[in-house]
């Protein structure tokens, strides 16, 4: 690499200044050579392409153009693709690995929020938060000095579906929690689950044993549906279920039966479709609680993405390994 690349950014041009607020951009162009005020959200743009023709580095987001051959083939120095958020299988192709272009996600930088936003929800549900805050809406009062029975925090069954990077982190979060916290993965082993100190389970079981279940799977076409009607049923009666991962890892049907009889409850941040349609039962169900897709990077969390960039930029420029780096033969099965 040279002393400072040429860099070119590649994303929805009005998240820049969001990700890259005048400190990050500052150093990211100590490491690299960047127009701010070129972005690229066409690779056919002539303009762009005269860029790309130079670029070494890019810097990519959400709304980053496909990277086929066509626009590999008009950017033939380019070395690294640095993602300032998180999945990258929107817009990679197998061109791009053929090509031993390194890639570098801030997926791990991501997956805060949405554990933070989790662990929050956990620890709500299990007071049943909303549930009493509609009732106290409407009956304008509530039998003070009680104590009320089936709420609470203490030894709450917590299960987790997919180790994923969001997955993992909440399992940290949990741990200061008097929870009891069990995993359901295929891809991990009873050696990893007791080095990150949770029960493994079968799915079905860890579903007939939870409390408060939150799903942290990838989308994949094994995956669409993991959560379907036979899966809600082994739910216990006044469980919870929370989706922060995609809407398609549950079926929306079966659970909006499940919720009409209210035999269970729901938070959801994604749903499928997204976003519902207007006359979803889903908006007016008393047992579902939604969230417009926040758990994510959202406000001021967005930097701490573009941070993640700049960090890999300096490691890039210095000669260092990606600390981020994808490894493509895990990315069916990532998120």
């Amino acid at each position: 690499m040279p002393e400072r690349p040429q860099a070119l950014f590649a994303m929805t041009a009005q998240n820049v200044p969001h990700i890259f607020p005048p400190e990050a951009l500052a150093r990211l162009r100590e490491c690299v050579e960047i127009d701010p005020t070129l972005v690229a959200h066409d690779f056919t743009d002539p303009r762009v392409r005269e860029t790309l023709a130079r670029t070494e580095v890019l810097v990519t987001g959400w709304g980053c153009p496909v990277l086929d051959a066509a626009a590999l083939d008009a950017a033939p120095r380019l070395r690294a693709v640095l993602h300032a958020a998180g999945s990258v299988k929107g817009f990679t192709t197998p061109e791009v690995w053929r090509r031993g272009i390194a890639v570098s996600s801030a997926a791990a930088a991501n997956a805060l929020p949405v554990a933070e936003y989790t662990l929050a929800m956990i620890l709500l549900a299990g007071k049943d938060v909303f549930a009493f805050r509609d009732l106290l809406r409407t009956r304008r009062t509530f039998p003070y000095g009680d104590i009320l029975p089936g709420i609470g925090n203490f030894h709450r069954r917590v299960g987790i579906v997919g180790a994923s990077r969001i997955g993992r982190r909440l399992i940290e979060l949990l741990r200061p929690y008097d929870l009891v916290v069990s995993l359901a993965d295929p891809y991990v082993d009873e050696a990893e689950a007791t080095r990150l100190g949770v029960a493994l389970l079968p799915l079905d079981e860890l579903l007939r044993t939870s409390d408060i279940v939150t799903v942290h799977a990838p989308q994949t076409p094994e995956t669409r549906h993991l959560l379907g009607a036979r899966e809600l049923a082994l739910l216990p009666d006044g469980s919870v279920l929370i989706n922060t991962a995609r809407g398609s890892l549950v079926d929306h049907d079966a659970l909006i039966g499940e919720l009409r009889t209210g035999r269970l409850t729901a938070i959801l941040d994604v749903t499928d479709p997204e976003p519902l349609p207007a006359d979803s039962p889903l908006f007016d169900l008393p047992g579902a609680f939604l969230t417009p897709h926040l758990a994510g990077s959202q406000g001021n969390e967005v930097a701490r993405l573009g941070l993640t960039v700049v960090a890999e930029a300096e490691r890039l420029l210095a000669g260092d390994e990606l600390r981020y780096a994808i490894d493509q033969s895990v990315l069916e099965r990532a998120a």
